[in-house]
């Protein structure tokens, strides 16, 4: 199987054990988006087109584009619009433009209402067109378009200076003023070309320019809002929160350094594996410790079941019998020395504690077998006594390398020689009267080898 395939089904996995949790978080998530959109105010943006027929590179595009977006132009249009409420560095950040296909410039203004948001794409687009005309040699001001003629009327006053200038310098033929009327009338000549190319020179040019800028007609109003919406708000926190809690089982899983595997078992409480033995799977509601408020809301939200274990499998009562038998034949052929045996269950293993009463309750003859409990937090094993050794019995992946290792340096304190391990699984089966006739059979026996440890500890 490939790594891919093992990460989609981890996925499913968690998508199937996780979903009570998953589905809390996604709604945390829309609503935490329902709030952000509260926060935000919405947002309109209507878009007017320029269009520029003619030939145009594409960098010559990209450069009216940012003419178009610059701060002069949109300084020219705030000015025009008169809104006090919005300054013109927020102005500047609700207008862009880019250049479209077709030679046509797409300018995009952003709005609270649709009737803003196309008065200011609009107001953009017509400033643009007359700035761009501006700086291409023509222009509506007054002013502007006065100055052309001025420069003609001055150079004709030059001109008819530079002739009277002539005049006066007479008809001499003196060297003197010979070179004076050459002058003169080079400097005529030059004047008279400057006011052709002047003529040549008209607005016409710059006219043309702004006449092929064209509008193309009012910026349609826009009818929904701008992105984000409210609807993708809520949607994107949902899946937001949707993936956090899948990369949080994840990462959960891959720090996880829990043995997991028989072997990595043994060699940590360095003894063998005698087997594994099944128990019928308990519901969470019939666990002692799963009726309190804490337990109930863990419940609730799947939290009492894990994820990352395989499925129960379906066994029957002759099975799981037959595993015991086994076990019990590998604890005799394997016991060092004849005498009892200590059956050391962690504390809050309920699974174990289960198998170890029907260990226990199903020995025949030797050895036999002493249940007790033994805490993961704090280790403490009785001092040995008449015991031919401890055999360890356990739920895998449920409990870290560091307190197995516990365990078994309390063994060791205690003077116990831990002979062999057994395993427990869970098993899907309809049994639940006889699974709850162990159940009794087992918390008993336990308790008392607890009590047991507890008074020689």
């Amino acid at each position: 199987m490939s790594d891919d395939t093992i990460r989609l089904v981890t996925i499913g996995r968690i998508l199937r054990r996780r979903w009570r949790l998953l589905t809390v978080l996604a709604v945390v998530g829309a609503l935490v988006g329902y709030g952000t959109s509260l926060l935000l105010p919405p947002r309109y943006t209507a878009s007017a087109s320029v269009l520029l027929p003619g030939a145009w590179e594409e960098r010559e595009l990209l450069t009216q584009a940012e003419i178009a977006a610059s701060s002069v132009v949109v300084d020219r249009a705030a000015a025009a619009l008169g809104w006090t409420k919005v300054s013109r560095t927020e102005l500047r950040d609700r207008v862009g433009a880019k250049a479209a296909d077709g030679n046509i410039i797409k300018i995009s203004g952003t709005a609270d209402t649709p009737e803003r948001a196309q008065r200011l794409s609009d107001q953009v687009a017509q400033q643009f067109v007359a700035f761009a005309a501006r700086i291409s040699g023509d222009s509506t001001d007054p002013e502007a378009a006065a100055r052309p003629e001025a420069l003609r009327q001055l150079v004709t006053q030059t001109s008819r200076r530079i002739t009277e200038l002539a005049d006066a310098a007479g008809r001499g033929q003196t060297v003197e003023s010979v070179q004076t009327r050459t002058e003169l009338a080079k400097l005529r000549t030059t004047l008279q070309e400057a006011i052709d190319k002047l003529d040549q020179a008209d607005p016409a040019a710059g006219k043309a320019l702004k006449a092929n800028m064209v509008v193309m007609g009012p910026a349609p109003r826009p009818t929904g809002e701008a992105p984000p919406t409210r609807t993708q708000l809520i949607v994107a926190g949902a899946v937001l929160f949707l993936l956090l809690g899948l990369v949080g089982h994840l990462a959960a899983a891959r720090m996880d350094r829990r043995p997991r595997t028989g072997e990595e078992i043994a060699g940590v409480l360095g003894a063998a594996v005698l087997g594994t033995v099944d128990v019928p799977a308990e519901r969470p509601g019939d666990r002692p410790e799963g009726r309190g408020p804490r337990a109930v809301v863990r419940r609730l939200l799947g939290l009492d079941v894990r994820w990352d274990v395989p499925a129960p499998r379906t066994s029957d009562e002759a099975g799981r019998q037959v595993r015991y038998r086994r076990v019990h034949a590998r604890l005799r052929d394997g016991l060092p020395a004849p005498g009892p045996l200590l059956l050391l269950v962690p504390e809050g293993d309920g699974n174990a504690l289960r198998a170890a009463g029907q260990f226990a309750a199903g020995a025949e003859g030797e050895p036999r077998l002493r249940p007790a409990g033994v805490s993961v937090s704090r280790p403490m094993v009785a001092d040995r006594e008449d015991e031919s050794g401890a055999v360890v019995v356990l739920s895998p992946g449920s409990w870290t390398a560091g307190e197995l290792a516990g365990i078994a340096e309390a063994c060791a304190d205690a003077g116990h020689e831990i002979v062999g391990i057994v395993l427990v699984g869970t098993v899907q089966t309809g049994a639940a009267g006889k699974a709850g006739r162990r159940r009794k059979a087992a918390a008993p026996a336990l308790a008392a080898g607890a009590d047991a440890t507890g008074s020689s500890g």
